[in-house]
């Protein structure tokens, strides 16, 4: 029997948060590969359009959508939209996102759920919009949720960040086995620190010497990943989490031994 999407050639795709950053990165990427890419914003409009503007330079077609995931159920109506502008759906990447920096006795409930709501809940949402739309086409997709080295590992200041991160991680493996039948595959990458505006930085890379590569990631470099498991080539690969942070997380052993001071308690 021939299993549904193993013949699978993907030509559109949809790329949350795609206005900066990894997502912006991420459909560039796509679009280079042959593939026609909808992005969606929330409030930097110019910064969409700039990232259309890119797709379009590579000969493919382009389109952006706003999409609020504060605003739920019905933002991610933006990917049944940017389906109908492409044609279809064959690829979705979540790569939206937010995060706090505040300590977990100083959290507000609100603060709490605006994370959780576009971190983990929009995803959901986004995913569940663009696999109905997969299994309706019948050929088959990929699902990429970008997470985060904190899917796997804590972080100071970031209580709502890091469970939502591992929520999603545990929602891709669920959303693998059960949209297996279809041709679906889903899988997380989890990026270390990378060079965006959400880390306030440029794309350069910054010296880090706690890390084994010592420096910053480039959002190409996390696109290039994304990019492999949005393809025909990943046709085996459903569930995983692939660690992209420079060697980050192998460094615990290390920071018993160097570091020497309390100063790693606060935010």
């Amino acid at each position: 029997m021939t299993t549904p999407g193993s013949d699978f050639v993907p030509r559109t795709a949809v790329v949350t948060g795609g206005d900066s950053g990894i997502g912006r990165a991420v459909a560039v990427a796509l679009a280079g590969g042959g593939l026609d890419v909808g992005v969606t914003y929330n409030r930097d409009r110019e910064g969409a359009e700039a990232t259309v503007g890119e797709i379009r330079a590579l000969g493919r077609s382009g389109f952006s959508a706003h999409m609020d995931l504060t605003d739920l159920p019905g933002a991610p109506f933006a990917v049944d939209s940017l389906a109908s502008e492409l044609g279809g759906v064959d690829v979705l990447v979540n790569c939206s996102g937010t995060g706090t920096a505040t300590s977990f006795l100083d959290l507000d409930y609100d603060s709490w759920r605006t994370v959780l709501s576009v971190d983990v809940d929009g995803a959901f949402l986004c995913g569940q919009h663009a696999a109905r739309l997969m299994v309706e086409q019948g050929r088959g997709g990929r699902i990429v949720n970008v997470t985060s080295v904190h899917e796997h590992l804590p972080k100071v200041g970031a209580a709502p960040y890091c469970a939502a991160k591992a929520g999603l991680g545990g929602l891709t493996q669920v959303m693998a086995i059960e949209l297996a039948q279809y041709g679906i595959t889903v899988n997380s990458v989890a990026p270390g620190e990378i060079s965006t505006p959400m880390t306030g930085q440029t794309d350069e890379n910054n010296p880090r010497p706690g890390v084994p590569l010592g420096r910053t990631g480039d959002a190409r470099e996390i696109a290039s990943v994304v990019a492999f498991l949005a393809g025909p080539t990943s046709s085996y690969m459903t569930g995983a989490s692939l660690v992209v942070d420079g060697g980050m997380a192998l460094m615990g052993p290390q920071a018993v031994q160097f570091v020497k001071d309390d100063a790693w308690r606060s935010v």
